[in-house]
């Protein structure tokens, strides 16, 4: 797998920041004053309060993996708070019936004394011309602002659902499965999540792999987990002794009720009972009336286990977004359940993946070739064409809102073509 950190600045990027009299440079993580300042800079970038050393020092380990960039002052020394900072990584993406690398992007923030210099412009399309000159197929990112992306070719390729239930209405209606829960600890919840999400990344479109400090921020084993005297963790193992799925999740007092609220960090598993064992823990908890989880696939069956659906609110989002870069790479490397042969031209204002495809699948594979027809069947941009990729965004509703140029039959043919056996998912934020 590519190395993120070992690919150069963008050379494009740094010249435009140049002509502002600003830096774009790699951080030196090596310096624990270059990676401290580039660490507060990103906390006052997402608006968080100033961060204690002991997380800085852990997060400082945790950005030693990554490719750090920041935007500084001309001339500043090192120490110096960036302007402007991002981060990416090479990880693997889970895409139907394999998987792919995939450049995340991560920790993009503008200080607010620089807005509207075009830095953001420098950060992004410096990382995708980086992820394109190392051979990297598709670039990803979750969005803590939904308007700022789209302009350069990502779109939100998969949809989660934030679940609240009215543990009382809802109800339970569902049989107990032949394994058991069991409660563990801290230091144990850690690993145990780690393997069992690294199963369950595997399954189902849309997932990535989880890294050390995710995994110990979540379960309050390390800094930064303002909830971390509550973290508790539930798994389940089946009859075979075989963990097979884990809860983390902390309960918060519903003022004046004497009753909590139970609020799941994630659920994780990687079979049916496991996922049932869990929920029916999580539903049926003494004292508990309302239970949450967000970053929940869209087709989670948890409407059908209960009693009463309507106790189960759902409410759809947006969370993970794609970006293509190679368009014959990615849409060879993953399966298909219906056989199509038609002529895609793909629009691209960077340039990275326009051109017209002829697009054929057969026995669930798929070849992508340069095609000069005059008369595509299909014409979509490349933010388009990267929110079907996976299978969770329908064709029909993107040719509706115009998104799409194409008949309502091959809107529907690529819909057969590229829907996924169940609905992608992305459980984490990164």
């Amino acid at each position: 797998m590519t190395d993120a950190r070992q690919i150069p600045v963008d050379p494009a990027s740094a010249e435009r920041l140049a002509g502002q009299n600003l830096t774009y440079r790699l951080v030196d993580t090596e310096s624990d004053a270059d990676a401290d300042a580039f660490l507060r800079a990103d906390a006052r970038g997402f608006l968080d309060g100033e961060p204690e050393a002991d997380v800085v020092a852990a997060d400082r380990e945790g950005i030693k993996d990554r490719r750090n960039i920041g935007v500084f002052e001309a001339e500043a020394p090192v120490g110096t708070w960036p302007v402007a900072t991002i981060n990416s990584w090479v990880t693997p993406l889970t895409v139907p019936g394999a998987e792919i690398d995939m450049w995340a992007i991560s920790s993009v923030t503008v200080s607010g004394t620089h807005r509207r210099r075009g830095i953001a412009r420098a950060l992004l399309e410096g990382e995708l011309r980086a992820a394109a000159s190392a051979g990297v197929p598709i670039a990803g990112l979750t969005a803590s602002e939904a308007t700022i992306y789209g302009r350069y070719g990502f779109a939100p390729a998969v949809p989660v659902a934030k679940l609240t239930v009215d543990t009382r209405r809802a109800g339970w209606n569902s049989p107990t499965p032949a394994g058991r829960l069991e409660y563990v600890d801290k230091d144990a919840l850690k690993t145990t999540l780690a393997a069992v999400h690294d199963v369950e990344r595997t399954q189902r479109a849309g997932q990535i792999a989880g890294w050390e400090r995710r995994w110990g921020r979540m379960t309050g084993v390390e800094p930064g987990n303002s909830s971390a005297a509550k973290v508790r963790g539930v798994r389940y193992v089946d009859e075979n002794g075989d963990v097979r799925g884990v809860l983390v999740y902390t309960l918060e007092d519903i003022p004046a009720v004497f009753r909590s609220e139970m609020r799941i960090a994630l659920l994780s598993a990687v079979t049916p009972d496991a996922l049932t064992a869990l929920w029916g823990f999580a539903l049926q908890h003494d004292l508990v009336d309302t239970v949450t989880a967000d970053l929940r696939p869209i087709d989670d069956p948890l409407p059908w286990l209960v009693r009463d659906p309507r106790g189960v609110e759902v409410c759809v989002h947006d969370h993970g977004w794609l970006r293509i870069l190679d368009v014959a790479a990615v849409l060879e490397a993953r399966t298909y359940r219906a056989p199509l042969d038609l002529a895609l031209r793909v629009d691209d204002g960077l340039g990275f993946a326009a051109g017209t495809w002829r697009l054929t699948i057969a026995d669930g594979r798929a070849v992508v070739r340069p095609s000069d027809t005059a008369a595509p069947d299909a014409v979509l941009d490349v933010a388009t064409l990267s929110a079907l990729y996976l299978g969770g965004v329908s064709a029909a509703q993107l040719r509706s809102a115009g998104r799409l140029q194409a008949s309502a039959e091959v809107a529907g043919l690529i819909d057969d073509a590229f829907r996924a056996v169940q609905a992608p998912v992305l459980g984490i934020w990164y």
